[in-house]
């Protein structure tokens, strides 16, 4: 899934959250001065806000299928080498990366299996491939209730539950489709408040990824 929309109805929508995530993300992968890591899927930036702060601009790479993402990443975070492009056919050499990042991402690919071999053909061997995923398929993910309201209204409703990786289990099936070795999978928590209902609903009615849509 491309998404077409402003950065700032993404920033509204879902990167508060992905903000959230970030820290906990770049953590997990154990990221260190020197290094060169690459974001794939970065939406707006929130995860290579954090990875610039860590490494500095010209060690962190991004792409991502929306030209209005890769123009919101290269106004935000000049010296980032931001490139326009699918998950499934990154535009890098082999080896390229100390790590390669999926951040609420392998939910949208059209392959994610290619899209994590791509990763890691340009992870350096010995390097990190990271990818994390929304629990929908457990109803945990931040647009649960929406989902679960949406469900009783119609019983027939898509939710997000079926997306790659969404349903426990299945994110690491993919990561072994992908010929990834040494899996290890953990469990990162985001929780916020909210002034009301309509700062929760508000962001939907912006056409912003299935909710939205």
């Amino acid at each position: 899934m491309t998404f077409d929309v402003a950065a700032e109805s993404y920033d509204r929508f879902m990167g508060r959250w992905s903000r959230l995530l970030a820290p906990q993300f770049a953590d997990l992968a154990d990221i260190r001065p020197g290094q060169r890591v690459l974001d794939v899927g970065s939406g707006p930036g929130a995860l290579v806000g954090e990875l610039v702060e860590r490494l500095g601009p010209v060690k962190v790479a991004a792409v991502d299928p929306s030209e209005p993402f890769v123009a919101a990443v290269r106004d935000r975070y000049p010296g980032v080498d931001v490139r326009q492009a699918a998950a499934e056919a990154l535009p890098f050499p082999a080896d390229t990366f100390d790590a390669a990042f999926a951040q609420l991402v392998v939910h949208f690919m059209a392959d994610p299996v290619q899209g994590l071999t791509e990763m890691a053909r340009v992870t350096r061997p010995g390097g990190v491939v990271a990818a994390s995923v929304w629990d929908h398929g457990g109803g945990r993910g931040p647009h649960g209730p929406f989902w679960a309201e949406a469900l009783e209204l119609d019983p027939n409703a898509v939710d997000q539950s079926r997306l790659a990786g969404a349903r426990a289990g299945h994110l690491v099936e993919l990561f072994e489709a992908a010929g990834i070795t040494n899996i290890t999978g953990t469990e990162l928590d985001a929780s916020r408040d909210f002034a009301g209902f309509d700062d929760w609903w508000r962001p939907f009615t912006e056409g912003v990824g299935p909710a939205g849509a």
